[in-house]
């Protein structure tokens, strides 16, 4: 190595030795949409402390002996309407973009596709690398905002599979991407189709829920109030997912033009009794529909692919509740699953990492 490039920071860094991992993690599926494999996956998600965080003992007897014998056979379900004859989307996706990824990073890149929980697991997927002698990995959780739950469990994991080897490469971690210019665009442009062919009346932004707690135990300046705290995204709550996906739909709207007072921030798939980040989709959307509110155009912006949380529960569940109330169209906002601009967001998002 060139020793003047250490005493030097304005000299350019040398180009490493070897190749770069890139590990995409996704959230994870089930193997199939059997009740078996269906209670298999809900039991390694939900027994994760960072997603259910209640004293083990706690946890072990709520999932094993009540989510995971009487929640599986709905969910399994529900999975088999969303299944495909190759399998479940959010894994074809996956596949598909671990390919297109490889392609426009070249060779001087090895990716691979993993899930937070079930196949291909994340100890999998960095054995795979670790054979390959390579300089560094980059890790890439699919998760636009962070939180505890989701990134923070995927920084978590791979820590635990790394921490016994004798030699570690750099290891780097992508914290989130809400603000990413091609994230951004992608769904902005997905938005723009829809409000082309129709008039909404208005845009719901629905993203995945946590419970109240969680933001507050990451609260390390005190600065949340579950409210106006959240009107910006700054040095306090710069952490905080429930001010990140304020944030995102700031980004969004600005981008599509939508006027102030015809949008809504929401959170679905809350579990439980103890209180969630409000206001609850399901609950908004019946006020939504007595206020005369007749179309919706409707986004899960924490989702990167299309999944049973964005097909049947945005798609299908919410837009039954809808119409139910009154309610003429409901129209979800696809994912960016696959899409060209996508790989192009997370090609400069590893290539600047």
């Amino acid at each position: 190595m060139n020793t003047e490039t250490l005493t030097n920071p304005s000299l350019p860094k040398e180009k490493p030795v070897g190749k770069t991992g890139v590990l995409i993690v996704n959230l994870g599926t089930p193997d199939s949409p059997s009740v078996p494999d269906v209670r298999k996956y809900l039991r390694e998600f939900l027994m994760d402390e960072r997603v259910i965080d209640i004293p083990y003992l706690n946890r072990w007897l709520l999932i094993n002996l009540i989510i995971a014998p009487f929640r599986a056979p709905k969910s399994a379900k529900i999975y088999r309407e969303l299944w495909t004859p190759e399998g479940s989307p959010l894994k074809i996706y996956g596949e598909s973009v671990e390919k297109k990824l490889q392609k426009v990073l070249g060779d001087d890149f090895v990716v691979k596709l993993a899930m937070r929980y079930q196949s291909p697991s994340i100890e999998n997927g960095l054995n795979e690398l670790r054979k390959l002698c390579l300089s560094e990995i980059i890790v890439v959780p699919f998760f636009p905002q962070y939180a505890s739950a989701s990134t923070g469990s995927v920084y978590k994991k791979v820590m635990e599979v790394v921490k016994d080897w004798e030699v570690l490469p750099e290891i780097k971690f992508i914290n989130r991407f809400l603000d990413h210019p091609k994230f951004v665009e992608g769904f902005v442009n997905l938005g723009k189709k829809y409000m082309a062919q129709r008039e909404y009346d208005h845009f719901v932004f629905s993203y995945h829920g946590i419970p109240e707690r969680q933001i507050t135990k990451g609260d390390v300046a005190n600065y949340c109030q579950f409210g106006t705290c959240c009107d910006t995204l700054n040095e306090k709550n710069q952490h905080c997912y429930r001010a990140q996906c304020y944030e995102t739909t700031r980004l969004f709207v600005k981008g599509m033009g939508i006027p102030e007072g015809k949008y809504t921030v929401a959170f679905q798939s809350r579990l439980g009794k103890t209180p969630w980040i409000k206001p609850y989709t399901d609950e908004l959307i019946p006020e939504l529909a007595k206020k005369g509110v007749k179309s919706v155009l409707a986004f899960s912006p924490a989702f990167v692919a299309d999944c049973l949380e964005t097909t049947i529960e945005v798609g299908e569940e919410y837009k039954e509740i809808f119409e139910k109330e009154g309610g003429e169209h409901w129209q979800l906002v696809e994912s960016l699953n696959d899409s060209d601009i996508w790989i192009e967001a997370l090609e400069d998002m590893v290539r600047k990492a």
